[in-house]
């Protein structure tokens, strides 16, 4: 086994979940991720804890033979039981092949999401880590080698997570009190939104492995303007490019894009927040230096924002705000490095991806 396996191991229960004796945790993990899987019950059985292997979110195989024939659905309840009983949920994500429910119809993906709803609130008021095992697949799909991949995996998650928290606090400390906060980027892409009274929360590796951005939920009514996602989205395993969203009293009023149009609408449809921001996060680990068709390390890349239509993340509204709520919550991103700027209050807080606590801002 690569000693960067249990390093990253380590780092999920030392670090994400902070294992305790007598935790039972729930191991949702793709096939290939098996070695991972090994090194996890290894601590786990030196911390005392129980662990148990399931496949239901990342049986990629399973859940394409499962919607395939089905088109409607209920929330499982021995499902539901399970994750009410359990203490920590740790998903790792991988894959032996990436486009695997690409052939799954929009429409009963979307039902099948809103059945899972009840299952997926239980699972984010408990402790949980969402990470990465380095397989071939999508190393593939990052369009670099095995061995490549693999250093990027872990090049981003083997990190010094406490010098992390604290470059990424100095940026939370001017998006936490702020109320409006404005998005340029050339000539595509110039939205406000307000995210006054919300929480902006430091992902330092916790949930998130890796982490590396700070985010927030804008207030639903508020958001106005037009975004050019300019970054592609990979999706239900199916590639959509170039998104358009126009919003006016914070909902999708014109959307488009260049490929897949078709799945962006479904996404957009798929209940009455979905065509609502339920996001706005800003990338700053630039250790992620190379694009790879993953939203857990696409969206933390330096010079970046992103954006994600649908549910907003409990903990970042405040308790006087509402707070959107829907089945899906898809992320885009939008490339910051270049003749674009980000706005607080009507100061600007980063330019072309140099933010101003930081050397370069003033040239």
């Amino acid at each position: 086994m690569d000693p960067r396996i249990r390093e990253h191991a380590e780092v999920i229960v030392d670090h994400s979940i902070d294992l305790s004796e007598g935790d039972n945790i729930v191991i949702d993990a793709h096939p290939q991720a098996e070695d991972l899987v090994a090194a996890l019950h290894e601590f786990a059985a030196d911390r005392g804890a129980n662990p148990l292997v399931v496949q239901n979110r990342l049986g990629e195989r399973f859940r394409r033979a499962y919607l395939r024939n089905r088109d409607e659905f209920e929330t499982p309840s021995h499902i539901e039981a399970l994750y009410e009983e359990m203490d920590a949920y740790i998903a790792i994500k991988g894959s032996d092949n990436v486009t695997e429910t690409s052939d799954v119809d929009p429409e009963t993906t979307a039902a099948y999401q809103q059945s899972q709803q009840p299952l997926l609130n239980e699972r984010l008021s408990k402790t949980w880590c969402l990470t990465q095992y380095p397989a071939p697949a999508n190393a593939q799909l990052a369009q670099t080698s095995t061995e490549g991949y693999e250093n990027f995996v872990w090049d981003a998650v083997l990190k010094d997570w406490d010098a992390v928290r604290e470059h990424q606090a100095q940026m939370v400390e001017i998006l936490d009190p702020a109320e409006e906060v404005r998005i340029v980027s050339g000539e595509t892409t110039d939205v406000t939104m307000s995210v006054a009274g919300n929480e902006t929360l430091n992902d330092y590796g916790e949930k998130n492995l890796p982490g590396g951005e700070v985010f927030t939920a804008p207030v639903p009514d508020s958001v106005e303007g037009e975004v050019l996602f300019d970054k592609p989205l990979y999706h239900q395993g199916r590639e959509v490019t170039d998104v358009f969203l126009r919003f006016e009293d914070g909902e999708v009023v014109e959307h488009s894009a260049a490929k897949n149009e078709d799945l962006l609408s479904e996404v957009l449809s798929t209940d009455d927040g979905a065509n609502r921001l339920g996001e706005l996060g800003i990338g700053m680990n630039r250790d992620i230096d190379q694009f790879s068709y993953n939203m857990l390390f696409d969206e933390k890349m330096g010079d970046t924002v992103h954006m994600a239509v649908g549910r907003a993340y409990e903990e970042t509204v405040g308790e006087d705000n509402e707070q959107n709520e829907s089945a899906v919550h898809v992320d885009m991103i939008v490339d910051m490095s270049e003749d674009s700027f980000i706005e607080v209050d009507g100061e600007v807080v980063q330019r072309n991806g140099t933010f101003v606590f930081e050397d370069g801002f003033e040239d």
